[in-house]
């Protein structure tokens, strides 16, 4: 294969969400206030930035305020206002409404936008390009690349035109390399680059194990009449029992669309849960069903979260580079909140950054950016919800009454600090001995099926190329996912991408559908035996959310 050419740049960004984003708006700002030329480029996996980003959303607006103060005039797509919060415990048949001075801070959304989080990315890219940013979407990084000192020097993107066969066809065009002076990462939740750095540099060392969510979402565009924009509704309750934890958003946006999805904990115990399946039962309760009847899905997608908070948080920085957003892990679970977090940690880490190449240095850590965060309202606000997601594995009664305590009445001020110690992958109960589901069929009308819902996901991958969901050893999925598990990936995953199947000899196999995958990363995390690692495909491909 060929020789790879190769790029210098003073800063890489990995990801172009809103932490990537941030962070190369604000080495670009700092270099014009401070007249210091600096090169910045972005590399994005997707076809154009906001095509894999996926989210709720509802957007605080503090750190991008910070960012960017006139965004509003700049016409930034943050559009509804919200403007009433309903918090419903929801039984099989009822609904019971939490009077609104019960709600602590964290489910009060006074301030705060229900947006198209990838909208707001793609105008967030406009700003970052207008300042000079190179963005290069199309391209995924898939390779860490380092020195003779083993500190990071840049990525490579992967090689195009491969084979299924792992080789080169006649559309073979070799990888790039991008060398940096620093490298910052920002692949959003369980990156795959950010994965190999934490246990590459061992910064996850004496941290509470990551915790994540699986979220799948649909938009819909409903009848007029049952159109409230603003309204903004949080569900917990059915269908998920009580030791699984999970809820529901319902989110009013202008044109008559509403956002609905269903958030599951990745540590649920039962094998037998499918959290599309449930995520589709949702919609058939008395409370909602109403507002999608006579409506049209128009959008479906899913992905990960990283939600195990302040106490998960692995180190920030290591020799070349940095984490921020979800790749590390800031999101507030409390809150159902993000995207704030992760323009607030880009942006720490750019300073940091530009301060180090300011004074010439290069490749080495960058502690002004930790330093930063302890000292930061990011810090404050993940300390006072620390316990939130901890509460919460001991089951929803409680984990609701803990949340009260420690959100309502103590404010967040709480002198105690809980930990866990068991991975998401780890709480797997053997099948044999868990309550066996039996989901409804789809109607087609209200509930739908995965393949029809990928398909409106606009997922797309090259067939003849390396199956990008790779296992470390074929014989794993039968021997054990499948004898104890009673083969979990076929539900855990929202895309229909594994799936059991006979041979022509009559014994079990698993089939992966790799052209089905949304990148929502939930087998890398799920999968109970870490045999199932995701690597990313061709750049470009993928889904290709609109208005999501």
């Amino acid at each position: 294969m060929s020789e790879r050419e190769s790029m210098e740049y003073d800063v890489v960004v990995v990801g172009g969400g809103p932490g990537g984003l941030a962070t190369a708006i604000r080495l670009k700002q700092l270099a014009a206030e401070r007249n210091h030329e600096i090169s910045v480029c972005v590399l994005e996996k997707g076809s154009e930035i906001g095509a894999h980003i996926l989210s709720g959303a509802i957007m605080d607006p503090k750190a991008l305020t910070e960012l960017l103060p006139d965004w509003k005039a700049m016409g930034a797509p943050l559009n509804t206002a919200v403007t009433e919060d309903e918090f419903l415990f929801l039984s099989p048949t009822g609904s019971q409404k939490t009077p609104n001075w019960l709600l602590p801070e964290c489910f009060q959304n006074h301030g705060n936008y229900i947006v198209s989080l990838g909208s707001v990315a793609r105008w967030m890219g406009e700003q970052a390009e207008a300042l000079g940013v190179e963005i290069f979407p199309g391209f995924a990084a898939a390779e860490v690349l380092y020195d003779d000192k083993g500190a990071v020097r840049g990525v490579a993107t992967g090689d195009m035109g491969v084979g299924r066969d792992g080789q080169p066809t006649d559309q073979y065009q070799p990888g790039m390399e991008l060398h940096a002076k620093y490298t910052i990462f920002a692949e959003g939740a369980r990156g795959q680059l950010g994965r190999q750095l934490i246990e590459k540099f061992k910064l996850d060392q004496n941290r509470d194990p990551q915790s994540y969510g699986i979220g799948i979402k649909e938009l819909w565009e409903v009848e007029p009449s049952k159109s409230r924009p603003g309204l903004v509704v949080h569900t917990a309750g059915w269908p998920l029992d009580a030791d699984t934890y999970g809820g529901s958003f319902l989110y009013h946006l202008k044109d008559n669309l509403v956002a609905v999805g269903m958030v599951v904990g990745l540590d649920y115990a039962n094998p037998w849960i499918s959290p599309f399946e449930e995520f589709q039962r949702y919609k058939t309760h008395p409370a909602i069903r109403g507002t999608f009847e006579g409506g049209k899905r128009i959008a479906y997608g899913a992905r990960a979260i990283t939600a195990g908070g302040l106490l998960s948080l692995p180190k920030l920085v290591f020799p070349g580079g940095a984490l921020v957003g979800c790749e590390a892990g800031f999101l507030n679970a409390s809150r159902i909140k993000g995207s704030h977090a992760a323009i607030k940690s880009g942006m720490m880490a750019a300073e940091a950054a530009f301060d180090a190449l300011v004074a010439e240095r290069s490749r080495d850590e960058l502690p002004a950016y930790p330093a930063a965060f302890e000292s930061s309202w990011l810090h404050t606000e993940l300390n006072k919800a620390r316990n939130f997601k901890q509460w919460f594995k001991k089951g929803r009664s409680i984990g609701t009454l803990m949340t009260g305590i420690e959100q309502w009445l103590l404010k967040g001020n709480m002198p105690w600090t809980i930990h866990r110690d068991k991975p998401d992958h780890a709480c797997l109960k053997p099948a044999a001995d868990c309550v066996k589901i039996d989901y409804p069929k789809p109607d087609g009308v209200l509930t739908f099926d995965r393949l029809s819902s990928v398909f409106i996901s606009n997922t797309n991958h090259e067939e003849n190329q390396p199956i990008h969901l790779t296992l470390k050893d074929a014989s794993v999925p039968v021997s054990i996912n499948l004898a104890k598990f009673g083969g979990p990936e076929a539900r855990y995953c929202p895309a229909g991408v594994y799936e059991y199947i006979k041979d022509d000899q009559g014994a079990d196999r698993l089939q992966i559908n790799a052209q089905n995958c949304v990148h929502c990363k939930t087998c890398d995390i799920k999968d109970p035996t870490q045999n199932i690692v995701w690597v990313t495909p061709q750049g470009g491909e993928g889904p290709v959310y609109t208005g999501m």
